[in-house]
């Protein structure tokens, strides 16, 4: 660790330091001997150092002010490994223990110490480094796999060793098996409470021991990269637990938190709010988001809830929220923080992706900042996710009367670089399984999943899909079970909705009109949105050259629709490249044919066209041959 200097203290106090993990924390020496503290903690009169090397409580170590609000010290009895923590005398003039809020390895939940070391990874993926920069979040084709790392180990057999190395090859296959570019981890920072699933952070810069140390992490990242997937990881900036040992009240009062509790306390989730004005709070966050791509290699950053932190009335009735100083309820400091966020890492860290989980119609979230946006590369759009379930999971005799629940999305679709999402929030909490919410005898119930995941690789944006959903498991998924692998494998339907994610994948990757023009409006054209009493829905997707345009037709009843004429822009020959009615998926096969001829035939609008058996709850891709 290096030595604190006026730079950093003019960078921190001025909220715009970045690289905190470099000055703060804890540092082992040479051959794991000896140990440095440093340590932020504001307006008190005394920090003290206590652990291993101290026998806790028999002789704390005090620190030394060596700085504004900056203290220090050198330990050196400590050894790597070691636990401490910061013994603090508050503003109240109560002594309290705390975990470093710099800390870099912690102790296993429920202990809450933080620990000395461990000895850093030797990186071995300068060739994926490399390629990075070259990352194009808005026309790459970019798939991510949502990974509860401790639940999806749950239905595997593992060997001895850290979770970090033993899951590694397991994830990895299957990320490989089904084609996916990215697993994007929930939160592996370190948190006390596991039924969060890691959304309620005490270590802002440590992984949980749960799995292992960091060197354990960052082996698996550095294996993913070996296998050319790249690693997205939760970040949680929105709020943190009151845990004792934690960040809140780190002195006895606010000093991470916003001291009015209209800011500074989340009624939904019973935790504390960041001060996102205060300028060392700001400096907190924007080094944690870089430690990450620092130390850990990571290839992006999902945040977490950002609609909680962009309204200061979100969750609140009137009169429990306090208003900006133009009588609004934009929180300026959060959306200034946002946008710096966004910035610094855009320049630091060309081709790291910035994902923004946010769910209301803000404007501009992917815009950049120099055009009045937020900055990010991609937003989950959760109003496709909502419309598409909620139809879906309609007996079809009433999806007539709710087409529009299919065609809203056409009226938006560009005003944003999307991420269409089917997280784990929709398989948990009594919301059943995809395969649970949809309607009909077990075939119906498989082939609608089938039309559902079809719909989310043919509309335009980037994709994510929770860990098990593509062997559209019975049950919702649980943090004790999590998926069985095996049983599902074993089963023809479920196996035939993994080949389908799995063909859908590739045929993403391999189609230039399926991603290259995703948050474009000439990337999409309609064929047919009105055609709400049959329940069938036609568009084109288009490629920059405009040469190889991919038809996506489907069909949402289980009527055949015999015959049904398709207008085209381009004449002659158009092959199937996917039928999700397909035998081995589960399917009936009523299409029956692999290719088309488009005659001069008008339809739709357009000079040619084609007929074909549409099959019942099935999805048609097509492409000139």
């Amino acid at each position: 660790m290096r030595s604190w200097t006026a730079d950093d203290s003019w960078h921190f106090h001025g909220g715009r330091h970045d690289r905190l993990h470099e000055v703060l924390g804890a540092d082992c020496g040479a051959k794991g001997r000896g140990g440095q503290f440093r340590a932020w903690v504001p307006d008190v009169d005394a920090v003290s150092v206590i652990g291993d090397f101290t026998d806790w409580t028999a002789r704390p170590v005090p620190m030394t002010q060596v700085a504004d609000d900056i203290w220090e010290a050198t330990i050196d009895e400590a050894r790597a490994g070691d636990r401490y923590k910061l013994r603090v005398h508050g503003i109240d003039g109560v002594w309290r223990d705390k975990a470093d809020p710099f800390a870099t390895w912690t102790e296993t939940p429920p202990l809450t110490a933080s620990r000395l070391g461990p000895k850093a990874h030797r990186w071995a993926d300068a060739a994926w480094m490399k390629r990075r920069p070259m990352v194009d979040a808005r026309r790459d084709a970019i798939a991510l796999y949502e990974v509860h790392l401790g639940s999806f180990a749950a239905g595997l057999k593992l060997g001895d060793g850290p979770l970090y190395r033993t899951v590694a090859p397991h994830l990895i296959a299957r990320v490989k098996a089904l084609g996916f570019t990215h697993v994007e981890l929930m939160p592996v920072m370190e948190h006390p409470y596991g039924p969060s699933w890691g959304y309620q952070v005490t270590s802002f810069f440590a992984p949980t021991s749960r799995w292992g140390d960091p060197a354990d992490l960052a082996w698996m990242i550095d294996a993913l990269h070996a296998a050319g997937i790249g690693v997205v990881l939760d970040w949680v900036p929105a709020h943190f637990p009151t845990d004792a040992h934690g960040l809140y009240r780190l002195h006895g009062g606010p000093v991470f938190e916003h001291p009015d509790p209209r800011r500074g306390w989340h009624p939904d989730w019973t935790t504390a709010i960041f001060d996102y004005g205060r300028p060392e709070v700001r400096s907190f966050l924007l080094s944690s988001a870089c430690c990450w791509i620092d130390r850990f290699h990571v290839d992006g950053i999902r945040v977490d809830a950002v609609s909680s932190m962009l309204y200061l009335d979100y969750s609140r009735e009137a009169g429990e929220w306090l208003p900006n100083v133009r009588g609004g309820n934009t929180n300026d400091e959060a959306v200034s923080l946002m946008s710096e966020l966004n910035e610094l890492l855009g320049a630091r860290f060309p081709g790291v992706l910035r994902i923004a989980e946010e769910s209301t119609a803000w404007p501009g979230v992917t815009r950049k900042v120099s055009d009045g946006g937020l900055g990010f590369d991609m937003k989950w759009d959760l109003g496709w996710m909502n419309d598409t379930l909620r139809y879906l999971a309609r007996e079809p005799i009433y999806r007539p009367h709710h087409h529009n629940e299919l065609t809203f999305r056409s009226l938006y679709r560009a005003a944003e670089n999307y991420l269409l999402p089917l997280s784990h929030d929709e398989v948990v909490h009594g919301k059943g399984s995809l395969l649970g919410k949809m309607p009909g005898d077990p075939w119906q119930r498989f082939a609608n999943v089938r039309l559902l995941l079809s719909s989310m690789f043919a509309q335009p944006g980037k994709k994510l899909l929770f860990m098990g959903d593509e062997l559209a498991p019975d049950h919702e998924w649980s943090l004790e079970w999590g998926v069985n692998w095996t049983g599902l494998e074993a089963q023809p339907a479920h196996a035939g909705v993994a080949l389908l994610v799995r063909d859908l994948l590739t045929l993403m990757r391999a189609s230039p009109a399926l991603h290259e023009r995703d948050a474009e409006e000439l990337g999409f054209q309609w064929i047919d949105a009105d055609d709400a009493k049959q329940s069938v829905l036609a568009f084109l997707r288009w490629d920059t050259a405009g040469k190889a345009p991919v038809a996506f037709v489907a069909n949402h009843t289980a009527t055949p629709r015999p015959g049904y004429r398709i207008g085209v822009p381009i004449g002659g020959a158009w092959k199937v490249l996917l039928d999700t009615d397909f035998p081995g998926y589960g399917g009936t096969g009523l299409l029956g044919r692999d290719r088309f001829v488009a005659e001069a035939i008008p339809a739709h609008g357009m000079a040619a066209s084609f007929a074909l058996d549409l099959p019942p709850l099935g999805a048609v891709f097509l492409t000139p041959a």
